[in-house]
């Protein structure tokens, strides 16, 4: 008995001594994921494919060391890096991925962000969405009081309000954002405010005072090497001076510009340019090249116009398909809670079991009379144990068996289902897409929406009776 006490206590020492090395490590290695993560957004401005190189690294490293918190942030940092670098189907996969992690981590602050990420996606493709997630953005902001995220969101539904044309409330947004940022000392962010309230100035024609503020925001943006901002800035105030007649300031702005573009790798910044010199030339009637860029942008906005439909429908798409995701996960681990209870019983009656050989162990080196009658006991218990885990595992074998056959009724269930309504729901979409271009009739449409309405109810019926009646469930 000592030397299995002895054995016992050994094991447990040295799994403490184990477990606090692998704390160390997992520190050490935590410190980094945050590294490379913070010096993926830092880089977001000025070289986006920095960022997402960072957020690769501080990816796996996490990933190694079952970091949910850097898995998450990581998501969240490459998803930042592809949205500056205007691939927005990536960036929402990202930040999904980022936003699956901090619900796993129970993480209100890292959703919070995410949710105004994916906000920043939608802001060219869908409003009244964009807002949608920033409100939902400001109701963890405010709870967890981060005020860097609340001056980030009126900055954001600023730019949504300027998008829809409501210029005042924008107006009123971004001087918002603008007094907090100030009061933050957050630099970086305040070249956008800047240059926020310089467009506002211009859209409501007040011209000196928008040039003032974009001079400003382009030389704070130059000496901190934001060459994004830079490139978005130059457009505004080549765009001013188009206005002014200046034509030569006008063309310094783009030609510097253009060249942070460039820098930058942005596809919608170099369209803007090419609209921009159009403008220039119109304005200087040199007809020949405004023609030339014009071709250029008509060829353009046929690709946009294509590139932001399938972008609005890739988006949703995704969030649908990581909320099917989120239940199974969910799903997952109320089994996983389960099936950790059920062990935990087990376990417990294993110990209960082992309590009792033990003590029976001590009464019989009580007496040598008592010996015999004990071991007569034990081997009466060993025998109702038998009968009982034999009758335990036949009742085990039959409820697998059951599950089996549920699992596979349910597959097919499943399957019947997907096959019934797929073709359905394919036909609403198709008949969507044409009303929108205007290939079919109103009336007509709505009359075959209706049947396809129809036939996936009564699909819906057949499937809740084969449920519910399982002499007709056979598939």
């Amino acid at each position: 008995m000592i030397k299995i006490y002895a054995t016992f206590f050994f094991i447990i020492f040295s799994f403490a001594a184990y477990s606090n090395e692998a704390v160390d490590v997992s520190a050490s290695d935590t410190t980094e994921v945050k590294t490379y993560n913070i010096n993926g957004y830092n880089s977001r401005l000025t070289k986006p494919t920095e960022t997402v190189v960072y957020a690769n690294k501080a990816l796996e490293l996490a990933k190694k060391i079952s970091y949910l918190n850097g898995i998450a942030e990581a998501y969240r940092i490459r998803g930042i890096g592809n949205y500056y670098l205007n691939k927005s189907e990536s960036a929402i996969n990202d930040y999904l991925d980022a936003l699956n992690y901090f619900d796993k981590s129970n993480n209100q602050a890292g959703k919070a962000k995410v949710f105004n990420n994916i906000g920043n996606l939608y802001q060219e493709v869908d409003y009244e969405r964009a807002l949608g997630y920033f409100n939902k953005a400001e109701t963890i902001a405010e709870k967890t009081h981060d005020n860097q995220l609340i001056a980030s969101l009126n900055l954001n539904i600023g730019n949504v309000y300027f998008r829809k044309n409501s210029f005042n409330q924008a107006l009123r947004y971004y001087t918002l954002s603008y007094n907090q940022f100030t009061k933050l000392n957050n630099k970086v962010i305040l070249v956008q405010c800047l240059q926020d309230l310089g467009v506002i100035y211009f859209n409501l024609n007040q011209t000196d005072k928008a040039e003032k503020l974009l001079l400003q925001a382009n030389q704070a943006a130059k000496d901190q090497d934001l060459n994004s901002s830079v490139a978005s800035i130059n457009l505004e105030l080549a765009a001013i001076y188009i206005k002014k007649n200046n034509f030569s300031a006008a063309e310094k702005y783009l030609k510097e510009g253009m060249a942070f573009a460039e820098i930058v790798n942005n596809n919608k910044y170099r369209y803007d340019y090419k609209l921009t010199s159009y403008e220039l030339e119109k304005k200087r009637k040199d007809y020949e090249k405004a023609l030339n860029y014009l071709i250029e942008i008509y060829r353009q906005d046929s690709v946009t116009y294509k590139s932001n439909i399938s972008t609005k429908f890739s988006l949703a798409i995704a969030e649908s398909q990581h909320q099917r995701e989120s239940d199974l996960a969910a799903k997952d681990r109320e089994n996983a809670s389960q099936r950790f209870w059920l062990l935990a019983v087990a376990a417990g009656l294993l110990l209960i079991v082992i309590a009792l050989l033990m003590s029976n162990v001590k009464r019989k080196a009580a007496t040598n009379a008592q010996l015999k009658e004990l071991n007569n006991e034990v081997s009466r218990q060993k025998d109702n144990l038998d009968r009982i885990n034999h009758h335990l595992e036949e009742i085990i074998d039959e409820r697998t068996r059951d599950l089996q056959a549920k699992n596979k009724k349910l597959s097919e269930y499943s399957s019947y289902l997907s096959h019934q309504i797929r073709g359905p729901i394919a036909t609403l979409k198709g008949l969507m897409n044409l009303e929108k271009e205007g290939l079919v009739d109103q009336p007509e449409c709505i009359n075959m929406m209706d049947k396809c309405v129809s036939e996936i109810d009564k699909k819906i019926i057949e499937m809740s009776d084969m449920l519910h009646n399982t002499e007709k469930s056979n598939i």
